[in-house]
């Protein structure tokens, strides 16, 4: 068996790295390319049953996060089903996930027209509230017209994200898909006075490395209270060691967009190469034991000074500057004041040269 493969819900993945449904996946072009990226499955952009109407610009990218106006597919229902889906049809060697939004009545138009496409679906829920009756009621609808997976993708506002879980479960979905962006959120230019992105409302939706580690939490919440529940965990992964954190979380395969808007299209081609290594430097014989591996929550309640490596400190004095208990001064070296010190670990997730533990 292929070490990076994962299986969940009928469906055989080469690996767990998949591109987020947005900008990199929304014609023929772009999934073909990502397809030939090497991902273990294809996530179309939101299809919807009319055109998004997109302001420009629409997408910025800061140093850790990306934030998108772009709404759904700027093509309507009948240029995927009649042009874009056939064309990837003739192409297609891994399982393809297609990602639909967001109504009730527009899954009754939309699921039938796209079930002969999809090995899977993606709904978003982005723009539908926090309503779980409306939720649940879009579900069922969906089940109505395919007995295939399906994965509810729950976004950042729902105020109890394992309560979302259940009732999607309930009404018949097959997994979630967490996280959407976070938002609204806006980008002001101070020169110019202006909001550039986000049209005539000003807001956009902020995603990225910054939002990942609320997207870990959530995938561990759904997954801690419902483990036989299947978790797609997307939001901040950027490299290998990224996917890792997820699979440990609860996640059964993960999905990536703004990592590679904001490093590079060859980004999943990279980190699928590295998985092998890093897997080898954590000491995981494969991608399901990964899975599987017991997440250990280790913290206390007992202070506990840190301990200085001499050798790799390069006296850069970060941690003295940073330490938000005066508890650090710099006599040469670094010496802690043990009367003082909180054990907060602040100090030793700044250090640069790793010299505090």
């Amino acid at each position: 068996m292929n070490r990076l493969e994962t299986r969940f819900d009928g469906l055989v993945l080469r690996n767990p790295l998949m591109p987020a449904s947005g900008p990199l996946t929304g014609d023929l072009e772009k999934l073909v390319f990502m397809q030939g990226q090497g991902v273990g499955a294809v996530v179309t952009k939101t299809i919807s049953v009319k055109a998004a109407i997109v302001p420009r610009p629409c997408i910025y990218g800061g140093r850790d996060h990306v934030m998108n106006s772009e709404l759904w597919s700027e093509y309507p229902m009948e240029k995927w089903t009649d042009e874009i889906l056939p064309g990837y049809m003739k192409e297609k060697s891994t399982p393809l996930i297609v990602s639909a939004g967001y109504s009730r009545e527009d899954m009754e138009k939309l699921i039938p027209a796209l079930e002969g496409f999809a090995d899977a679906f993606e709904i978003s829920t982005h723009y539908v509230g926090k309503d779980l009756e409306v939720i649940s009621r879009t579900v069922r609808t969906i089940r109505e017209s395919t007995d295939k997976p399906v994965y509810m993708k729950i976004s950042p506002h729902i105020p109890d994200p394992v309560m979302f879980a259940q009732a999607v479960r309930e009404a018949g979905a097959t997994g979630v898909a967490a996280i959407n962006s976070l938002g609204p959120t806006m980008n002001i230019d101070i020169a110019t006075r202006t909001v550039n992105f986000g049209g005539s409302s000003g807001f956009s939706w902020t995603s990225g490395p910054v939002i990942k580690n609320l997207a870990l939490a959530i995938v561990y919440k759904i997954k801690q209270a419902m483990p036989d529940f299947t978790v797609i965990g997307t939001g901040g992964i950027q490299s290998a060691d990224d996917i890792i954190e997820f699979l440990l979380a609860g996640a059964d395969g993960v999905q990536m967009l703004s990592g590679a808007l904001l490093k590079g299209k060859g980004l999943y081609s990279k980190i699928i190469d590295d998985l092998p290594r890093v897997l080898d430097k954590y000491g995981f014989d494969s991608i399901s034991d990964t899975i599987r591996a017991q997440l250990v929550i280790k913290t206390g309640m007992k202070p506990v000074v840190p301990v200085l490596d001499e050798e790799k400190c390069t006296h850069c004095r970060i941690c003295e500057k940073v330490c938000p208990y005066f508890a650090i001064e710099y006599e040469g070296k670094i010496i802690f004041d043990e009367g003082k010190c909180f054990g907060c670990g602040l100090c030793i997730s700044k250090c640069p040269a790793d010299a505090l533990s």
